[in-house]
This record gives C-alpha cells, sequence and structure tokens, in this order.
C-alpha cells in the first residue's frame, strides 16, 4: 500500500469514528491501529492480512481527501505509536521546537591560587579525553569555541588583556604554570577551536599556574568572560560567545565563592539573561569541594556553587579531590548530549 493510501483509509476510519455510536469507534480505532502499524517506512504493503484495502479506505473518505493528513502524522519521531498535529500556537504560527545544537561554547573558569598545582595537572591530563567525547557524541554539532579564564585579574596574559577579569587566557606566567604563549589558535582570536590541536594548546592556557589571588571570583570571571563588554571588536573575548550556541560553563576550584559580587540566584538570572533567557540553553559542570567527598580532601566546601549549580536544569557537580576528573567529564557528556538534544534556538 502506498503512503497516499494508508492515509487515506486513516481519515476514513477516523471520520467514520466520530460519527457512529462506541462499537463503531472502537472498530475504527483498532482498525487505524492495525492500519497505520502495518505501512512500513517505505510505503510497502501492509504486512498483515486484517490491513484494509486501498478500496475499502478510500470508501468513505470523500470529506477528508487523504493529501490533507499527511501533516497529523510524524514519521520521524521514532516513537512506537502515530504522532497528531497539536495544532498551532494562538498568534498562528507552529509551535516551537528544540532543535539539536550545532555549535558549542566551552568556558572553563580555573582557579589560579596557590593550592591549585594538582587540580590543574588533573585537568589537563582529563581534557583530550573530554573534548573527544563531545565530538564523538555531538556528530550534529558544526564548531566548538574553547576559552580558559581565572579567577582573579590575570597578570600573565597576552597584552592588552593582562589583568582583565574573564579575559580569555592566550599567555601563561606564574609559579607551576605553563609560561608559555600559547597561540596563535585557528580563529585568529583569543580562542580555540576544533581546528586547533586542543591537547596542547589546552594543556599550556589551562595551566594557569599558582601565583593567583587568594580572593577567588570564580562566577564573576564567568559573567565578565561571558557578558557584552568584553565581547566588543578588539576586546579579550570577541567573538567568543555566539547567541547560536549552547554554552557549556565548567568551574574549578577548591574554595569556596566568597570573592564574587552577588548570591547564587544573582548568578543564575545574570547568566541566564546572557544566553536570552533560556536557561536550558546552559549547563553548569563544577568541579568543587563537595558536601560529602568521597575521597580525603583539603578543600572548602563550595556552598554558594553548589547552589548556583543545581538551580540548573542540566547541572552537575563532581569532586575537586578525585584522582582524575575523566570520570566525571565522562558522565558529564550525557548531561551535554541532553541540554544540546533540546537546545531551543534564539527568537
Amino acid at each position: 500500500m502506498t503512503r497516499a493510501a494508508a492515509l487515506a483509509m486513516f481519515a476514513s476510519l477516523a471520520l467514520a469514528g466520530c460519527s457512529d455510536d462506541g462499537g463503531r469507534r472502537d472498530s475504527a480505532t483498532a482498525a487505524i491501529i492495525s492500519g497505520v502499524m502495518t505501512v512500513t517506512p517505505s510505503g510497502d504493503a501492509p504486512t498483515t492480512s486484517e490491513a484494509p484495502t486501498t478500496t475499502e479506505a478510500t470508501t468513505d473518505a470523500t470529506s477528508a481527501p487523504a493529501t490533507s493528513e499527511a501533516s497529523a502524522v510524524d514519521d520521524t519521531s521514532g516513537g512506537a505509536g502515530p504522532k497528531f498535529d497539536i495544532g498551532e500556537t494562538p498568534d498562528g504560527g507552529p509551535p516551537p521546537e528544540p532543535k539539536a545544537c550545532l555549535k558549542v561554547d566551552l568556558l572553563f573558569v580555573v582557579d589560579n591560587s596557590a593550592s591549585m598545582k594538582d587540580e590543574q595537572d588533573n585537568l589537563v591530563a582529563s581534557f583530550p579525553g573530554f573534548v573527544e567525547e563531545i565530538q564523538l557524541q555531538l556528530e550534529d554539532a558544526e564548531s566548538l569555541h574553547i576559552g580558559v579564564v581565572s579567577t582573579d585579574k590575570y597578570d600573565g596574559n597576552e597584552n592588552p588583556c593582562d589583568g582583565v577579569l574573564g579575559g580569555l587566557i592566550t599567555q601563561t606566567d606564574g609559579s607551576n604554570s605553563s609560561n608559555a604563549y600559547c597561540g596563535p589558535y585557528v580563529s585568529g582570536l583569543r580562542f580555540m577551536t576544533e581546528q586547533d590541536d586542543l591537547a596542547t594548546r589546552f594543556a599550556c592556557a589551562a595551566q594557569v599556574g599558582t601565583s593567583g589571588d587568594s580572593n577567588e571570583k570564580p562566577l564573576q570571571a564567568a559573567l565578565r568572560a561571558l557578558g557584552p563588554d568584553l565581547a566588543q571588536p578588539g576586546q579579550c573575548n570577541e567573538g567568543f560567545v555566539r547567541e547560536d550556541a549552547l554554552l557549556v560553563l565548567v568551574i574549578i576550584t577548591d574554595e569556596e565563592e566568597d570573592g564574587s559580587s552577588g548570591d547564587p540566584p544573582d548568578w543564575f538570572a545574570e547568566i541566564v539573561a546572557l544566553k536570552g533567557g533560556v536557561e536550558t540553553n546552559i549547563v553548569t559542570l563544577a568541579l568543587i569541594g563537595p558536601e560529602n567527598p568521597e575521597c580525603a580532601s583539603a578543600a572548602e566546601v563550595a556552598h554558594r556553587i553548589i547552589d548556583f549549580a543545581e538551580m540548573f536544569t542540566y547541572g552537575s557537580i563532581g569532586q575537586i579531590c578525585a584522582d582524575s576528573f575523566q570520570p566525571f567529564f565522562h558522565d558529564a557528556i550525557s548531561v551535554i548530549d541532553q541540554a544540546c538534544e533540546n537546545f531551543m534556538p534564539p527568537g
């Protein structure tokens, strides 16, 4: 049976079921299910002998042409049963539908205070597997933007962004840093893409060292990095944040968040506003001192960061004291994948 014939049969039986008594409605429903479920995606003939023939399907369909019902069946859903058109929104347009994200912006906020050497080494070692899994899992994504900032006004950065809170790092300096120029990046700007040698470039930028201010400001640095001021042409973060990209924010610190102004609800509201008010277009990953650590940890419990991360639909918390961050990043891939599948394009 062709698709058009199957749809004509569907319309006929649906009309019959609505205009007759309960017995005919039950019969029509059974026939609809039988008819629809026996049509193969390629439009081959029904596989069961009970399926109505084309002649039977078109007998009562004169008031409802088969072509008018095409939009009522969703052949791409992959669900167990037929889908039905839920109609239009009050303004006459179709209801908005989520679409898989095509772009992902990853911002790493790395604590560069005196106690963070081992944690930075751990991050550098765990990153290649993380970004490889992102690229494999998000196969529809067209591009990645990857940037690193520290938790203070980083003095080792390349001019003119040295000493700028939230400025993307392209050069490091100080104790336990890579002490190197990490660019140039293929983008020609201050962020990495999938076209760079990410294992090498990220290892350079993320090893920000341990000479930073002990009054860490991870959330303030993140908000500055994602905000409009540093995104202007010629500024430190030009081109990094894209309106139509999923944002993945990764915070890595062994201290409580006492340095940033405001409180968790303020940070949440501000970062959501920066993403057009759609909080599900943000993934927040926090490697911090957890409330019930499973590993020996000297890290402070980061209650305020925990509160912040838990406000997001796609928020995840890991342990800064873990021997490897790879298991946390591996588990985070499914969170990122789900957020990407449900991504709501701007506008």
